[in-house]
């Protein structure tokens, strides 16, 4: 009994350090929001250099699995780790819902809304619910998202 006592209390130890260091892989719902509320006060600042940061995730604009991305007038992503100049506007999550469709009819200046969809959180993987927080910036629509 005693052992089993022991083995038991290991493995809830194991357990609660093991938790808090995969949730820490992954970027939260109020990091998100806070990333994309420093991205609208760098465009804001300086459009081009923002954007530019924002592709290279540089100057703050990469965490873990967060980052922003904008598109353009014309619907093609502005910034993106790897997607710039092809369309946002057409873009589909893995249910084939209309996500860039809904994130430009989402977006508007001064305020942040929510898109939900379904996309992988690495190549390959199953889609799970992703929310983007989404706002307009002058001519740019741009978002960060986190899984939940």
């Amino acid at each position: 009994m005693k052992r089993i006592t022991m083995l038991t209390m290991v493995l809830s130890l194991l357990l609660a350090l093991a938790i808090p260091a995969l949730a820490a892989d992954f970027g939260t719902a109020a990091e998100a929001k806070a990333m994309l509320e420093r991205a609208v006060a760098a465009l804001k600042a300086n459009q081009a250099e923002a954007l530019a940061n924002f592709t290279k995730g540089e100057g703050g604009f990469k965490d873990r699995d967060l980052y922003p991305f904008c598109g353009g007038p014309d619907g093609n992503f502005t910034a993106h780790p790897k997607l710039v100049g092809k369309s946002l506007k057409e873009l589909k999550d893995k249910a084939g819902k209309a996500l860039g469709q809904e994130i430009y009819a989402t977006a508007t200046a001064d305020a942040i809304s929510e898109v939900s969809y379904m996309w992988p959180r690495t190549a390959g993987s199953e889609p799970v619910q992703k929310i983007s927080y989404v706002t307009k910036v002058g001519d740019q629509v741009c978002a960060v998202g986190y899984y939940k």
